[in-house]
């Protein structure tokens, strides 16, 4: 029987990060097939093979070659227990990765080599910084010709705030692309360009051995000696600790798609990065080798059987041992409720959970119960949490285009806005349903959606509009007159609460000065 203390150490939970198109998605893959959970990488942009990646399973994903959703996977790797969360790589859904990154213990941010670090990259950076998240850098694409190593390692100590140092180190880039040196285990990786199998290492622990000119030429073996002679005399010496407490990120080099570098990058991250950490709850610390359960939901997918109407609430166990057929309080409804088919997730695949430990994201089904940011416990109240929805910057009316489908519209607009797609509110005034969102693209996806999920068509009205801005004041007078001087711009949101649709700059900020008394809020955490 294996104690909670040995699951706990088995566990490392993770996100993956990056700009679109730095390889995110096909670097998880390979992830994958080194756990052995899946044995054929599939091409994810090749029109000949038909077998998309496994982490992108979304019609509207496959046509566009983007993730749109975050996608759990789990999968065994020696002794240690691997939970991948692949975040949308998209900007117009970077609320669902900020939700996601609350949800684990470490990051590996993914750089493509030609283009460095770009602006999303930076973004997410800001979150895991906030949250004193440890990272670990993989630079992408190192068999196409991009920038110097070093000058990237400057760029990424620049653009990310953070200190680097590097555990492994490329041998020459591009077309003349011949390997790693293992900087972490003292070892040279040759490199085969090949997308399914894994290059045989040979081991160095003397560099200065004429063996290595042997394998990669006597100009590549000069230049490798100078550069992890530069490497040694510039970067401080690795301490696990640093890298622990978010200091330090250490950098990996290699190409995902050919399958190089990747292995390097795993061993050396089951073996550093942190098994789960404790997490702060609103009432107090809740550590994960406390007997009794807590979770906490960072995120809600309709319809990831298309066969089956059903929403899954993804819950990350911070405490305890979650078992199928417990009863756990639901904190938000007070109420105890029991789970009889949970489920843990291979991307699409899932198969049903007897029991969970912390680190481990369980599928709960739902039926509407769930909201994000909902906390399950064994009994204590507790609440977890640092899970906001963002002021939305582009709105537009949604209009029911064909009137024998009212019903399923707005089923299909609760479900999407309960995963946090995007947000709805209600104009007070016109009673119109009004979307509001980060980006462009949640548009396509939910009219998309909506067709082919739920059979509803919906048409959308442009509506310019600055921002939405939760409202709150200890004076209901003051509250009342704002109300009443501002009635066609008033709305409410999911859960009732008052929301102020100013339509310029200018408009806020006249509010904010007349009506001192009103406070204005753009997150909804509060």
């Amino acid at each position: 029987m294996s104690t909670l203390h040995e699951e706990i150490q088995k566990r490392r939970t993770f996100a993956i990060i990056s700009h679109p198109d730095a390889g995110k998605t096909t670097l998880t893959e390979k992830l994958l097939l080194f756990g052995g959970a899946i044995h054929v990488a599939g091409a994810v942009k090749s029109n000949k093979i038909k077998k998309t990646a496994t982490s992108d399973w979304m019609e509207i994903e496959k046509q566009r070659g983007i993730s749109v959703a975050t996608s759990v996977m789990g999968f065994n790797y020696g002794n240690y227990k691997i939970n991948i969360l692949d975040t949308p790589g998209h900007q117009d859904f970077a609320e669902d990765t900020y939700r996601t990154l609350t949800a684990v213990d470490s990051v590996i941010i993914v750089i493509d080599a030609a283009k460095g670090v770009e602006m999303q990259t930076r973004k997410l950076m800001e979150v895991c910084r906030m949250r004193n998240t440890p990272v670990i850098v993989f630079i992408n694409k190192m068999d196409r010709e991009g920038k110097d190593p070093f000058d990237l390692l400057d760029e990424v100590e620049a653009e990310l705030k953070i200190g680097v140092r590097p555990l492994s180190w490329p041998i020459n880039i591009g077309q003349r692309f011949k390997g790693v040196y293992n900087i972490y285990e003292e070892n040279l990786n040759l490199y085969t360009p090949s997308k399914q199998t894994v290059t045989e290492s040979v081991e160095f622990r003397d560099i200065n051995s004429p063996e290595l000119e042997k394998y990669i030429g006597e100009a590549d073996a000069v230049k490798l000696r100078a550069d992890l002679e530069l490497i040694e005399g510039v970067y401080p010496s690795f301490e696990v600790s640093e890298y622990l407490d978010g200091h330090i990120a250490p950098v990996f080099f290699g190409s995902a798609l050919n399958n190089f570098g990747v292995k390097e990058l795993l061993d050396c991250f089951v073996q550093i990065a942190p098994s789960p950490r404790p997490i702060q709850a609103v009432e107090r610390e809740v550590r994960p080798e406390e007997e009794a359960f807590s979770g906490f939901v960072f995120k809600i997918h309709a319809n990831m059987d298309p066969n089956h109407r059903s929403c899954i609430a993804f819950v990350k166990i911070c405490s305890g041992k979650f078992e199928r057929n417990a009863n756990y309080k639901h904190i938000r409804h007070g109420k105890m409720m029991r789970f009889s088919s949970p489920t843990a997730f291979m991307a699409q695949r899932k198969s049903t959970v007897d029991e969970a430990w912390p680190g481990d994201i369980v599928g709960l089904p739902d039926t509407g119960n769930f909201k994000i940011g909902d906390t399950l416990t064994a009994g204590e109240e507790l609440h977890f949490k640092g899970l906001p929805s963002f002021s939305p910057e582009m709105f537009k009316y949604i209009e029911n285009t064909d009137p024998m489908k009212t019903k399923q519209l707005n089923k299909g607009i609760e479900q999407l806005m309960d995963e946090g797609v995007a947000q709805l509110f209600v104009n007070q005034f016109n009673g119109r349903k009004l979307i509001g969102t980060v980006g462009q693209l949640q548009f396509e996806v939910i009219q998309y959606r909506l067709l082919h999920e739920y059979g509803a068509q919906c048409k959308w009205e442009p509506v310019s509009l600055y921002k939405a801005c939760w409202i709150e004041s200890d004076d209901a007078e003051a509250l009342d007159a704002f109300k009443k001087r501002k009635y066609q711009f008033m709305a409410h949101d999911k859960e009732g609460r008052d929301v102020f649709l100013a339509d310029s700059g200018y408009v806020l900020q006249m509010a904010q000065s007349d009506f001192p008394k009103i406070r204005f809020h753009f997150s909804s955490e509060f």
